[in-house]
């Protein structure tokens, strides 16, 4: 049994096609294995996390009064070989297209980042806001690290604060959100995750029915049988779950200049 975590489809499909050939059987674990063999996928729903930053993004439009006046929104994707990208793009652009359609919102510059890279992502706005000349009012980052981009360059540039996307509740996408420079983020219980992934593996080396099993995810090839959990949006009115859940300490967030936004 080999639990499997990979950034690269090709080499994770060359991990399980000899896995297959020893008759070991794989468990993608977080990220799927495209055109792999895999036998099973163990992950949050990625296209909810997606539409729940997509949802996200429209509530903080309309809170700040924005949304009727058809804002432009930009997109910062996460890397182009990363899967998960791929399906937290697929969740928020079903909730943004339809409204880039029917006139709602206007659709601005849209950019993928290199390996999630956070130094490429302020460059790749820093370029968006010369393009617009400075005339973005909502940004769909697919993770805090771009999302914190987003908010460097626009303070560097003295901007206003705007609505700005997160995902994966890193102390430095809360302490954006405490302040304001953020909107939400997405929380993915890390210890559901790996309970998931146990509790599936053991029912299987046991010879049981696969536990958990509750969905399929396509790999580009054929439907993974798939155990998908359900994620959480994060804004300033649940933070603190993320403590009680002992995911982030609230040390790491409630501290310096961000202290006084704590409860």
């Amino acid at each position: 049994m080999i639990l499997l975590v990979n950034l690269d489809s090709g080499s994770g499909a060359a991990i399980q096609a000899l896995a297959k050939a020893r008759r070991a059987k794989v468990i993608d674990y977080d990220r799927l294995t495209l055109k792999g063999s895999t036998a099973y996928y163990v992950s949050f729903n990625n296209v909810a996390v997606g539409r729940l930053q997509g949802q996200g993004l429209v509530s903080c439009l309309k809170a700040n009064g924005s949304y009727s006046k058809k804002p432009v929104i930009a997109q910062l994707h996460g890397s182009p070989t990363d899967n998960n990208a791929t399906l937290f793009r697929q969740g928020y652009q079903s909730v943004l297209n339809p409204l880039f359609k029917n006139g709602t919102l206007t659709k601005g510059p849209d950019q993928a980042v290199p390996d999630w890279d956070n130094q490429k992502a302020l460059t790749i706005f820093e370029q968006m806001l010369a393009r617009t000349g400075n005339k973005i009012q909502g940004v769909a980052a697919a993770n805090d690290g771009l999302g914190n981009a987003v908010v460097s360059a626009l303070k560097a540039r003295k901007l206003p604060k705007i609505p700005v996307t997160g995902q994966d509740a890193t102390a430095q996408g809360v302490q954006n959100i405490l302040a304001g420079d953020q909107c939400m983020t997405v929380y993915k219980a890390i210890k559901a995750e790996a309970n998931a992934a146990a509790k599936l593996a053991v029912s299987l080396a046991k010879g049981q029915k696969p536990v958990g099993v509750n969905g399929k995810t396509f790999d580009g090839r054929r439907q993974v049988p798939s155990v998908l959990l359900t994620p959480v949006t994060i804004t300033k009115r649940n933070y603190t779950l993320l403590f009680k859940d002992g995911f982030l300490k609230k040390g790491e967030v409630c501290r310096g200049a961000y202290a006084k936004y704590c409860k």
